[in-house]
């Protein structure tokens, strides 16, 4: 028997899962690591940690799988984008890893956004104006930490370091590279006038190859530490949000596809790079004459985790103690909220935002309180504004790409009936939910099996993907949402006046 491992290096965890040829996962394992926030904006990860993270969880799935690790003929990578991290000539880390949820770069983003450099720069790669890009990372290490950067042999992001590690291969795929803000989304190379930018020079960029390419042999000690064989295969792999859309809905130009987890992301595959006028949308090639379009957002289900903490501290310990689950029991106490729950909005951005607002400084907010909101309303108003947030991401990209003709959502948030019965209900479209929580892992694999030969395109992943469950619009609750959002949007466009000033105010007095 021969088998592939797919493998997701997260925010906070990295989560392995085993396949046999067939797409079917026989184990999987997982492991945690922290993110260092020492200061202001600053949302860092360890490298050495990372990297443990994964030697463990490659060695538990084949234990959990009961397999040979030599029967494992490769392994297949998915991974966060936006990260960034500085290595010496040894290749050794000189600092740990700067991830997407870092701010620190937000001033000089700024600079250059009202400058026009940002709008350039999003015109040549795709990358939308905002601290996470690496290239605006870059631009803050070269003023805040100057030293460091000038020991600064090269400059990979974590993917890339993980399969130095393995293999002794230090080399980016495109997909990974376009989400920096180096790479010209034309040529599909790194761009001179944006190395120019960025203080960098070609030469401390790993070379730039597919996403199918494969590396042979992997370092015996990894072997050894690992369970594998020195000569399993490593297929280069690609983003996490280009393996989970192509995982949910492989290279179909006709699917919306929505993950809802911490955070959240509206995609969809586009056979010609697309630009949003207003620099609002992400577009990253996958595969030359494939490319990913769409949207990430900050605040998903990390923000109904807040609600639960700040308003129901009461209810987890009644879940405890009643053995139920709390997420299930805050739904059940959301649902008895009305529609709208009663003319409360919630606008969600705790976290900042990316799209839709592509704002550091964004701030969240209830509008429409009074005497007689309860709790219910408020946590319903929470939900309703996560979707709201999300559903005005998918108004922007139906402006520039034609209206899918299926939506599918994944995540935490749609494990409950009432988070997709208000999505059918905002989008006043049908929602599906696949059998799948793992689609960056199972793309991951599938990606491997077309690098290897043993399939010739994307078409046969929908043969591992079966829909669990569907959600209808409601007609009467459609109008209610289309009236309440009108005001959500309004408000939106009022309140963005004010987020520079509420969160200058915050970070000055944040310690008193």
């Amino acid at each position: 028997m021969s088998y592939i491992i797919g493998i997701d290096v997260g925010t906070t965890n990295t989560k392995a899962i085993l396949y046999n040829l067939t797409g079917k996962a026989l184990g999987q394992a997982s492991a945690s690591y922290p993110m260092y926030q020492d200061s202001p904006d600053m949302a860092e990860e360890d490298a050495e940690e990372i990297f443990q993270a994964s030697l463990k969880v490659i060695n538990q799935v084949i234990i959990n799988a009961q397999v040979s690790g030599n029967e494992v003929i490769a392994l297949s990578w998915s991974a966060q984008q936006h990260s960034l991290l500085a290595l010496d000539t040894d290749y050794h880390p000189l600092m740990r890893v700067m991830t997407w949820a870092d701010n620190r770069a937000a001033a000089i983003t700024q600079e250059l956004k009202e400058t026009g450099v940002g709008l350039k720069i999003y015109q040549r790669t795709g990358l939308p104006i905002h601290p996470m890009g690496p290239i605006y990372k870059l631009l803050w290490l070269q003023k805040q930490q100057a030293q460091l950067f000038q020991k600064a042999a090269y400059w990979v992001g974590i993917k890339e370091y993980l399969i130095w590690r393995y293999t002794g291969k230090l080399q980016e795929e495109q997909s990974m590279a376009a989400s920096t803000g180096l790479m010209n989304l034309q040529t599909l190379t790194w761009d001179p006038k944006l190395l120019a930018i960025a203080g960098v020079k070609e030469e401390q960029l790993p070379p730039l190859v597919p996403i199918t390419t494969k590396i042979t042999g992997l370092r015996s000690k990894y072997a050894q530490a690992t369970g594998l064989s020195t000569n399993v295969t490593t297929v280069m792999g690609a983003t996490d949000g280009a393996l989970s859309t192509l995982g949910l809905s492989g290279l179909q130009t006709d699917t919306l596809t929505i993950n809802i987890g911490t955070s959240a992301a509206v995609r969809t595959v586009s056979p010609q790079p697309i630009l949003d006028q207003k620099a609002r949308l992400f577009c990253y090639p996958i595969l030359r004459g494939q490319y990913l379009i769409g949207g990430p957002l900050n605040n998903g289900g990390i923000i109904f985790d807040w609600a639960k903490n700040a308003l129901f501290k009461d209810q987890q310990t009644t879940a405890q103690l009643l053995k139920i689950n709390d997420f299930d029991l805050l739904n059940k106490i959301a649902a008895t909220s009305p529609v709208g729950a009663r003319g409360l909005l919630f606008h969600p951005y705790l976290g900042g935002e990316r799209a839709p607002l592509w704002n550091a400084d964004a701030r969240g907010s209830f509008y429409g309180l009074n005497r007689h909101h309860t709790r219910a309303d408020m946590l319903r108003a929470v939900l309703e504004g996560i979707v709201f947030n999300i559903y005005t991401v998918a108004t922007t990209l139906k402006q520039i790409v034609p209206a899918p003709q299926q939506i599918l959502v994944t995540g935490g948030f749609v494990q409950s009936a009432l988070g997709g019965q208000i999505l059918a209900d905002v989008f006043n479209q049908k929602i599906s939910i696949p059998q799948i929580h793992e689609s960056g892992c199972l793309a991951a694999m599938f990606l491997a099996k077309i690098a290897l030969g043993l399939e010739t395109d994307w078409s046969h992943i929908q043969n591992n993907i079966n829909l669990q469950q569907t959600f209808i619009p409601n007609y009467e609750a459609v109008q209610r949402y289309h009236e309440l959002f009108s005001i959500y949007i309004r408000l939106n466009k009022h309140l963005s006046n004010e987020y520079q000033a509420i969160a200058k105010y915050q970070r000055k007095y944040q310690n008193n």
